[in-house]
C-alpha cells in the first residue's frame, strides 16, 4: 500500500513539475529572440570597433537590452520582427531605432545608477525603457502627442516608474529638471541645440545624431568639462529621422 502511494505521489510530482516547466517556458515566447538580438548587437559592436573605439559595450547596457521587451514597443503586426537588429516603423513617419544603435547610444552616455538623464524624442518609449534600466531617472520629451501618450502608457504598464514623458519641443530641453548627467537625442539636427548644451551638467555627456535630411549624418558625442568647455567627437555614420519643432 505504501509503495503504491509513493509511486502515485512521485507521478503527481513529476506531472506538476513538467507543467510548471511548460508554464515558465511559455511565459516569455520572445526570450530566445531577445537573446539572439543581443548576440547580433555584440557582432555589430565587433564589426564597428574601429569607429566606436571598443570591442564590447558596458555589461549593464547589454543586460538591459536583454531584459527590455522590445516587442511591447512596436505595432502589433510587426511583433514577429521586433527582435531583428533593424529599425521598424511606429507610425507618424517615425521609427523605433535599430537595437545596436540603442545600445551604442546608451553606452556612450556612460550614465550610472544615480544619473538623471534627458531623452529628446521619446518615440515608442523603447530607448527610455533601456535607459530606465541603467539610471535613476529618465525625463523624455516627444513632440508628437499621440506617440507621447502611447509611450507613456506602455512604460507605465511595464512598470518603469522612473520615467516621465511629456509633449514638447525637445530642442528646448526640459529646464525644470536641469542640469542633466546625460542627454540623449534620438533625431538628427543640423546642429547641436544650444539649450541642450546649457542643460548638460559639467562632466556630463550628450549623444546626438547631427546632419540634415538626405545628407550624411554622424553620431556625435558631446562632453562638457568641469569648467563648462565643450568637446565633440564623431563616432559613427548614422541615419535618423529629422529633429522637428518650432526652432
Amino acid at each position: 500500500m505504501n509503495r503504491i502511494t509513493y509511486k502515485t505521489l512521485s507521478c503527481v510530482l513529476l506531472i506538476a513539475t513538467a507543467n510548471w516547466a511548460d508554464l515558465f517556458a511559455g511565459a516569455d515566447p520572445f526570450a530566445e529572440s531577445r537573446k539572439n538580438m543581443v548576440l547580433a548587437i555584440e557582432a555589430d559592436v565587433r564589426r564597428t570597433s574601429e569607429y566606436i573605439g571598443k570591442k564590447a559595450l558596458d555589461p549593464r547596457v547589454m543586460e538591459a537590452m536583454g531584459r527590455v521587451p522590445r516587442h511591447e514597443f512596436v505595432p502589433e503586426p510587426l511583433r514577429p520582427y521586433a527582435y531583428e537588429n533593424r529599425p521598424l516603423p511606429i507610425g507618424h513617419d517615425q521609427t523605433i531605432s535599430q537595437p545596436y544603435i540603442v545600445a551604442l547610444m546608451t553606452d556612450l552616455l556612460q550614465a550610472g545608477p544615480d544619473s538623471v538623464v534627458l531623452e529628446v524624442g521619446t518615440g515608442s518609449g523603447y530607448q527610455a525603457a533601456v535607459l530606465a534600466e541603467c539610471v535613476k531617472q529618465v525625463y523624455s520629451i516627444e513632440i508628437i502627442p499621440e506617440l507621447a501618450e502611447s509611450a507613456r502608457s506602455t512604460l507605465q504598464r511595464l512598470g518603469y516608474k522612473n520615467t516621465e514623458v511629456r509633449v514638447g519641443d525637445g530642442y528646448l530641453g526640459w529646464e525644470e529638471h536641469a542640469p542633466f548627467d546625460g542627454i540623449l537625442v534620438t533625431a538628427a539636427g543640423g546642429h547641436i541645440p544650444p539649450p541642450l548644451v546649457q542643460q548638460l551638467k559639467p562632466g556630463g555627456k550628450m549623444v546626438i545624431p547631427v546632419g540634415g535630411p538626405f545628407m550624411n549624418q554622424q553620431l556625435v558625442l558631446v562632453e562638457k568639462d568641469g569648467a563648462g568647455g565643450i568637446r565633440t567627437r564623431q563616432v559613427l555614420p548614422v541615419a535618423f529621422v529629422p529633429l522637428t519643432g518650432g526652432h
